[in-house]
């Protein structure tokens, strides 16, 4: 029976049907669902790795067990992961092994805009990029066919737009093929002996790869009017068609490495003129000039940001929609943590001691955002820990009296700890604070190895964060409760004092966790507000201003407590006494 299906849910679809049997990723926005709903078929394996890297050489292991195994991450994630990449396509694959990364053009939710593209060129490794949720799901399981047959793990490009949208896909049945596993050295132990016999191969393949794309049913040319001629993919496939229908011509590519040459030139034959559409690189059109075509793309179209239907047709002179527009202006509503969030109170407490913050990524990042503005550098999972120590290093004592780093407990997990050994290791006097809120919470609460929980909810083995810590070589380490502004301001006081390297371990449940106990809403008396407006500091958006008084929006508020320790006029009342 038909579906309507988010195009994540799709691919996981798609994984099932082709008999994956194991998968492993690291949640990373837009492409966290696809491993949430694999999960959700009991006769598959799935976890959450530590990171990206681990969960790509978790899903070869699998692979070459003789397993179809898969795995996921977002663009920056494939940057961790491209160790184990790039070798892997010397090596090949024993049963199908499917990679699925996710672009975030527009970066909704990412410190960059990057074009996967690139990685699939340089690994010589072949990627699909679907379209929409039906080609999502065909598109996995046709992966595995080309993983087996090519003897190559297969990369499947998803965007923001195909990730998160829906359309119609019918859905198959489940089919479980299994290869047994054969000792092979000279396959798979790559020291440069059997590495330099394995790069012929690789490039074998590639060609082999090519003449099967000029072929292949995912590359397919759409005849309409011949005055324009596009090549195009992914979600600008359905911009194009949107905005012309048939009245142009459309060469869709849908693997997106290697690309289809032959075809490309009959197309580019057929029509008078010939325009590339594709998001972020330049990389179709500059393959196109390279077979000498005369071709548009990015001297019309952006470089940067998200395409649209009305973009397209503004630059290729389609019909543009103007759309109707509301009477008033709708009030900016920029991102900020939410009510009782755990890091408000560190942040505030940080930017009070006037403290150079480094930090990472994660919900936490908001901590740079006004009013706490606590936060001075953000760069990738895991800098903040290694950026302190070369920046202590740089500035000596000066810095280390008043510069912290703050990580969350997953982006510790994930990459936090080697830049926490070469703090122990090479002794720069850095303070490290753990911002353990017990949960994966940016991308919507993933478990991860410090919360005892696995991606089913099940028991897990659980990582002591403090014990970790001091077996790393950390002789003070401590834990504090963010809510209590006193503690909090007093640790950190201390450990910018103290004379050695220090961890404080930050802890308090993420307050959207649905077993984190909702404390009564606090209400403001107006008799006791002075309207001096100390509360406002936290940036709390369960408080605001009315009339020149402070007030609480009862539906927001759950009871944290941290602004009455702000208010020296005993205006906030309404509390209750809290458990731990």
């Amino acid at each position: 029976m038909k579906q309507l299906m988010l195009g994540n849910k799709a691919v996981a679809r798609g994984l099932y049907e082709a008999g994956v049997c194991f998968a492993s990723s690291y949640p990373g926005t837009p492409s966290t669902e696809v491993t949430e709903e694999l999960a959700k078929y009991d006769d598959v394996y799935s976890e959450w790795a530590p990171n990206e890297k681990v969960a790509m050489e978790a899903a070869f292991g699998a692979s070459l067990a003789g397993k179809r195994s898969f795995c996921a991450m977002k663009h920056v994630g494939l940057n961790v992961a491209a160790d184990p990449l790039y070798t892997m396509s010397y090596t090949g694959v024993n049963a199908g092994m499917v990679i699925v990364v996710a672009d975030d053009a527009g970066m909704h939710s990412s410190q960059n805009e990057q074009d996967s593209r690139h990685h699939a060129i340089a690994s010589k490794i072949p990627m699909l990029e679907p379209s929409d949720s039906a080609e999502a799901l065909a598109f996995a399981k046709l992966a595995y066919e080309i993983s087996e047959e090519f003897d190559t793990p297969v990369l499947l490009k998803m965007c923001t737009r195909v990730a998160h949208s829906q359309s119609v896909v019918d859905p198959g049945e489940r089919v479980v093929p299994v290869k047994p596993y054969e000792k092979n050295i000279q396959k798979y132990v790559m020291m440069p002996g059997n590495a330099i016999r394995r790069h012929p191969f690789v490039e074998e393949r590639t060609r082999k790869l090519v003449e099967y794309a000029n072929t292949a049913a995912v590359n397919r040319v759409e005849m309409g009017g011949t005055k324009l001629g596009i090549i195009t993919s992914s979600t600008s496939y359905q911009y194009v068609k949107e905005v012309f229908g048939d009245s142009v011509s459309v060469l869709k590519i849908g693997m997106a490495n290697p690309l289809p040459d032959q075809l490309i030139l009959d197309f580019a034959s057929k029509v008078e003129k010939l325009v590339v559409v594709e998001e972020l690189d330049p990389i179709m059109e500059n393959h196109c000039k390279t077979l000498g075509l005369q071709v548009s793309g990015k001297d019309i179209l952006p470089i940067c940001g998200e395409f649209s239907q009305n973009l397209v047709a503004e630059a290729l002179g389609g019909e543009v929609h103007t759309g109707r527009t509301l009477d008033e202006a709708l009030p900016m509503r920029p991102p900020v943590m939410c009510p009782g969030c755990p890091h408000r109170g560190l942040f505030f407490t940080l930017k009070k001691l006037g403290c150079t913050v480094l930090g990472d990524i994660g919900c936490y990042t908001l901590g740079a955002v006004a009013p706490l503005s606590s936060m001075e550098m953000t760069l990738c999972m895991g800098a903040s820990i290694s950026s302190i120590h070369g920046f202590n290093k740089a500035l000596g004592e000066e810095s280390e009296k008043k510069t912290v780093s703050v990580i969350g407990d997953s982006t510790f997990m994930h990459s936090g700890m080697t830049g926490l050994a070469n703090i122990a290791y090479n002794q720069s006097n850095s303070t490290v604070i753990i911002l353990d809120n017990s949960i994966t919470g940016m991308t919507g609460h993933q478990q991860n190895p410090t919360t005892g929980y696995n991606i089913k909810g099940d028991p897990a083995g659980k990582i002591n964060l403090e014990a970790l810590c001091r077996s790393m070589g950390f002789n003070r380490v401590r834990v504090v409760d963010p809510y209590n502004l006193t503690e909090t301001e007093a640790a950190v006081k201390e450990e910018l004092q103290a004379a050695e390297p220090s961890v404080i371990i930050s802890r308090r449940p993420c307050a959207l966790l649905k077993y984190v106990k909702r404390y009564p809403s606090l209400h403001v008396d107006q008799d006791k507000c002075r309207g001096c407006k100390s509360c406002m500091r936290i940036g709390c958006p369960a408080i605001s201003m009315k009339n020149g008084k402070a007030v609480v929006d009862q539906t927001l508020c759950v009871g944290c407590d941290v602004c009455t320790q702000m208010c020296h006029f005993d205006a906030f009342t309404g509390m209750t006494e809290k458990e731990d």
